[in-house]
């Protein structure tokens, strides 16, 4: 496999994990998560992390998934080479995944006594791989392990950080972030 194979089976495997953290921003608000609930004088999660916003990127992970799904074959043949397409457990274990790791940041941030939005380099840059990569891994073993290569690994690890933040800068720029983190 090529190194551009590489990063194109990286950046579609990890599409629908990428999704739905963008999607929560766009679609959040509504009921905290924590209900406002502390743990010691911190919250626990924030007004940050909501069930519309949860279930919402969660749902347009599932639905990313099923589209490429339906074009992987057409893409593969056009470029040359096969692209996954989802099992249905693979997306599941994407997109849940991906918004219990930013769930998990924000506790994490909480209890480091960061703010909402406060920068917390490393973690708000890997946290949905980090849980997304295990659980899918979990759910649909075969399906990762054919799919998520050492090499392709390597590169979610460097690209991600890469397009998280040009993403959330795009995203500060349009207005739909508070800061460019």
């Amino acid at each position: 496999m090529t190194l551009l194979e590489t990063v194109v089976i990286a950046f579609w495997a990890m599409l629908p994990a990428y999704v739905p953290n963008n999607a929560a921003v766009l679609a959040g608000g509504g009921r905290p998560i924590d209900r406002g609930r502390t743990w010691g004088d911190k919250r626990v999660l924030g007004d940050g992390k909501t069930w519309r916003g949860t279930a919402a990127g969660i749902t347009a992970g599932l639905a990313l998934a099923a589209v490429l799904t339906l074009l992987s074959d057409d893409v593969s043949a056009a470029l040359g080479f096969e692209l996954p397409a989802f099992e249905p457990l693979a997306a599941i274990g994407l997109a849940a995944g991906a918004m219990l790791g930013d769930i998990l940041a924000s506790f994490l941030k909480r209890r480091t006594g960061r703010q909402r939005g406060a920068m917390f380099p490393g973690v708000d840059q890997l946290d949905f791989v980090v849980v997304s990569l295990p659980l899918t891994a979990l759910l649909a073993t075969e399906w990762f392990l054919e799919w998520f290569t050492w090499d392709v690994i390597l590169v979610v690890v460097v690209l991600t950080p890469v397009l998280h933040v040009t993403t959330n800068v795009i995203a500060y720029k349009l207005g739909l972030k508070d800061e460019p983190w």
